[in-house]
């Protein structure tokens, strides 16, 4: 089970962190973040952590790392969405992304 919730985070990761890099749709998102300038630096975390739970599958402790960074970013995420006032719809993927995460960092590694 631990496999399947690091590979979906992983490839999530990977394709969203990718995305940053090359669709206008992710750009117009991080300007009504007001995060516009930092696309690119959070597309390229992104995709290391991605990266680094791949990795953690034979050096546990950079799989927690990355877990564990990634598990940030989502709160720094809910707290934009807050900010932003965005619905509750819109902040689950976060919420989603943080619980996933933490519990990667916590138990899978």
């Amino acid at each position: 089970m631990n496999l399947a919730l690091i590979l979906f985070s992983a490839l999530s990761f990977l394709g969203y962190g990718s995305a940053c890099f090359l669709l206008t749709s992710i750009k117009s998102e991080f300007d009504r973040y007001g995060l516009g300038a930092q696309r690119t630096l959070v597309g390229a975390m992104q995709v290391g952590a991605a990266l680094g739970l791949l990795a953690g599958m034979d050096e546990p402790w950079v799989g927690r790392a990355a877990s564990g960074g990634l598990a940030l970013m989502m709160v720094v995420a809910v707290g934009v969405r807050i900010r932003i006032k965005d619905t509750l719809p819109r902040t689950l993927p976060a919420l989603f992304y943080l619980a996933l995460n933490a519990y990667l960092c916590l138990a899978a590694f």
